[in-house]
């Protein structure tokens, strides 16, 4: 009877062990999904107050080569920048690129589990999983290399309090099937990324980016609040396409196999249509037509390559650009005045998103090169008629000045 009660007790026992080990949530095998940039992914440069080029800098990617500004408004160098995708200053796009930002920095910044590492990472070769460093900031001195064990998935999560700064000539090698857009960096304030250095993976901050001279970056520079400042600068954010793992077919098939209709994905316009028209007025003493204004069309204070262009009447002259704010002008021209209609504001300044067609007048109006003449016609002084009147008005004076005289002295 004692051993089947002792029995009984070690079955219980080994029952509630087993519970308790379910319960407990493993984390070292978790495979980490990677970040969902949303709309951000299309953006290679994205920042919250300014951007600021010095030299000539260079961002493309064949799919996430855009810049982005909001809600600031001033983006400065823009003549030595070069840039493969659109750029959205202050616009729809923009705010909403800016959300998703915020998005993704709160769902880096949150993963877990967590390993704390030191702050230096230069020399160090790691393995996919979350990352944070016990004061709070990275650095990198050197080369930190990323090994993803042959798995193009694998996901590598920085997460910094406080900054992050790359030495001179540093480098972030990948090995072993591990790719730039499974590697994201949260930084609580800001990011330096030292002369020369070469740099991998999307850079989520929550303040400001600054890419010293020489820098190339592979991924994204992306600051929520404030600016993003390069020089001489190369940023690359190209296609990552998932790699799906196919698994061996362990039987042979008998039935025929039918391919999948693939329909084409919907192209979302990446250009706009501009449709400007010049209308001249000549209901005073103008003579101007059309062709004798010069148009500009600007962005960011330079021409396009169209511009300036000669005026036309409807229809007008077409202009297909980029997405993107632009000033609609023209040369002075003496004699006429200028308003606009359409689908600009009272100055020229217009807004085009990808897809749209848009129309702006400039409407010319003489002004009258004739005098003003209020309270009444003066007389013509050119005639013989004033000259005799004249004369008679003279002579009267004279006699009513001589007979006063005479009865006075009388």
């Amino acid at each position: 009877m004692k051993s089947i009660m002792n029995k009984k007790r070690i079955l219980a026992l080994t029952a509630l062990m087993v519970a308790v080990m379910i319960s407990i949530p493993v984390f070292s095998d978790a495979v980490q999904p990677t970040v969902n940039l949303g709309s951000t992914a299309d953006y290679a440069v994205l920042a919250g107050s300014t951007i600021t080029n010095i030299g000539t800098s260079s961002i493309n990617g064949s799919v996430g080569g855009n810049v982005g500004l909001y809600p600031g408004t001033v983006i400065s160098g823009m003549e030595t920048l070069t840039v493969s995708g659109a750029v959205h200053i202050a616009d729809e796009a923009a705010r909403i690129a800016k959300e998703d930002l915020v998005v993704a920095y709160n769902d880096a910044m949150g993963r877990l589990p967590v390993t704390t590492i030191p702050s230096e990472l230069g020399g160090v070769t790691l393995t996919p999983g979350v990352y944070d460093s016990a004061d709070g900031k990275f650095n990198i001195t050197g080369t930190l290399t990323l090994d993803a064990e042959g798995d193009p998935e694998g996901v590598f999560v920085f997460k910094s309090a406080s900054t992050l700064v790359t030495a001179s000539d540093s480098n972030v090698n990948l090995t072993n099937s591990a790719r730039f857009c499974r590697t994201f960096w949260g930084v609580g304030s800001s990011a330096t990324l030292g002369t020369n250095s070469n740099f991998v993976g999307h850079i989520l901050a929550a303040v400001s980016i600054t890419a010293n001279t020489g820098a190339t970056i592979q991924g994204q520079l992306l600051a929520q609040t404030g600016a993003v400042t390069l020089d001489s600068n190369t940023i690359t954010n190209g296609i990552c396409e998932t790699i799906n793992v196919v698994e061996p077919v362990v039987e042979p098939v008998v039935e025929p196999v039918v391919e999948p209709v693939v329909e084409a994905d919907e192209i979302t316009p990446v250009t706009a249509t501009l449709h400007i028209v010049k209308h001249v007025i000549n209901d005073d003493t103008g003579t101007s037509v059309a062709a004798d204004f010069n148009i500009h069309v600007t962005s960011l204070g330079v021409d396009i390559a169209e511009s300036p262009g000669v005026g036309a009447e409807a229809p007008g002259t077409t202009y297909v650009l980029e997405p993107g704010a632009y000033v609609i002008s023209e040369d002075a021209s003496g004699g006429y005045t200028l308003s606009y209609s359409g689908d600009s504001d009272a100055t020229g300044n217009i807004i085009l998103a990808p897809g749209d067609e848009k129309t702006v007048t400039l409407i010319n109006n003489d002004n009258s090169a004739s005098p003003t003449v209020t309270g009444g016609q003066l007389p013509n002084t050119s005639t013989p008629w004033y000259n005799i009147l004249l004369i008679g008005a003279i002579l009267i004076l004279v006699s009513v000045i001589g007979i006063r005289r005479f009865r006075k002295a009388q």
